[in-house]
């Protein structure tokens, strides 16, 4: 049996020095080594021996078992060296080739002028509110003191859903919810920025927009307190030094109702394009909360007062960042979006 092992061992050393790849000695340690081996079957074999041929073999056995294991070992680590050469010289980086740019977003101006607004008003105390923008008839306008037949209600401007439903013409509804969902019926102190949606679509309109409308509900509010909070908004938003003016016009949800305008930024009110030589901007409308809105929505209006103002978010950004056309807002057109990652740096 001692010639036999010997005459294994000449042969599968020969043939693991003469594999040529990694199949190939995983096939001669399948061969003499694994369960079914040549090596292994004569360990099996060993209970016909005699007691004292047995640890006599044994040794013989794994002795060889060793010698093979280890030279096995060896090509593996030879073979695994040239297959990593292989890779190193197939996959030659070139470091002197001049590299790809590769494209990279930024924050989208819309993003930037909704984040530096909440901050604002959180700042000074108010809460930020959203609600569905598919909305209901009655919140969208009922509740704020639209009565049926209202030009505002007219199927040409909104996008109904069905009779009931439509897609939100302003975030007011979202001041409705507010009100009919505190049940206390303590005071509110809410902004509620959001998308809105009317059929519009040219350079300054988009039937897609979004607005920031604010609302403040508490004893004894007067136009004191609109006037002082649209004052530290809009200089905070567009400039410092600009001044604001009052114009009386109509909302049906206050009473009364004022266009707000403000020195244009451009030419300091002396008249250019921009403000169309008025010296003057229209950004926001604004009032004194109307009685029914507050009855409505289950506040005493003899109790309380509150105003109400509300501008569009993509307005502001076309003013703050001199952006000439609404609808590159909507085009996700990386060379327009790049130009605001400036301002990170």
């Amino acid at each position: 049996m001692e010639e036999q092992i010997s005459k294994i061992k000449e042969v599968a050393l020969d043939q693991i020095r003469k594999a040529t790849n990694a199949k190939e000695l995983d096939d001669a340690r399948v061969k003499y080594l694994g369960k079914k081996g040549e090596l292994t079957s004569i360990l099996r074999g060993m209970g016909s021996l005699s007691p004292e041929e047995r640890p006599v073999i044994g040794s013989k056995v794994n002795e060889v078992r060793d010698e093979l294991e280890n030279l096995i070992k060896e090509r593996e680590e030879e073979f695994a060296k040239l297959e990593l050469e292989k890779k190193l010289k197939e996959e030659t980086i070139d470091i002197t080739l001049p590299s790809t740019k590769v494209k990279r977003g930024s924050k989208h101006p819309l993003n930037r002028i909704i984040e530096e607004v909440e901050d604002l008003f959180v700042s000074m105390g108010y809460d930020v509110v959203t609600g569905p923008e598919l909305e209901t008839d009655e919140y969208c306008f009922e509740r704020l003191n639209l009565p049926k037949g209202h030009p505002a209600r007219d199927m040409q401007d909104s996008f109904y859903i069905t009779t009931e439903y439509l897609l939100r013409t302003q975030t007011s509804a979202v001041q409705a919810r507010t009100m009919m969902a505190n049940e206390e019926k303590t005071p509110i102190r809410v902004i509620c920025p959001g998308k809105t949606y009317r059929r519009d679509d040219d350079a300054t309109h988009s039937h897609q927009f979004s607005q920031v409308e604010g609302l403040v509900i508490d004893k004894n509010i007067s136009l004191a307190d609109l006037k002082g909070t649209l004052e530290v908004f809009v200089r905070k938003m567009l400039g410092e030094n600009l001044e604001l003016r009052f114009r009386p016009s109509y909302f049906p949800f206050t009473e009364p109702s004022y266009e707000v305008d403000v020195s244009c930024f451009k030419c300091g009110g002396k008249g250019c394009n921009l403000c169309k030589q008025t010296g003057w901007i229209e950004v926001l409308g604004s009032g004194i909360v109307h009685p029914n809105v507050l009855k409505m929505n289950g506040y005493d209006p003899d109790k309380y007062t509150g105003f109400a103002f509300g501008t569009g978010l993509d307005r502001l950004a076309m003013f703050k960042y001199g952006i000439t056309d609404i609808r590159l807002l909507y085009q996700n057109d990386v060379r327009f979006l790049n130009q605001f990652d400036r301002l990170d740096r």
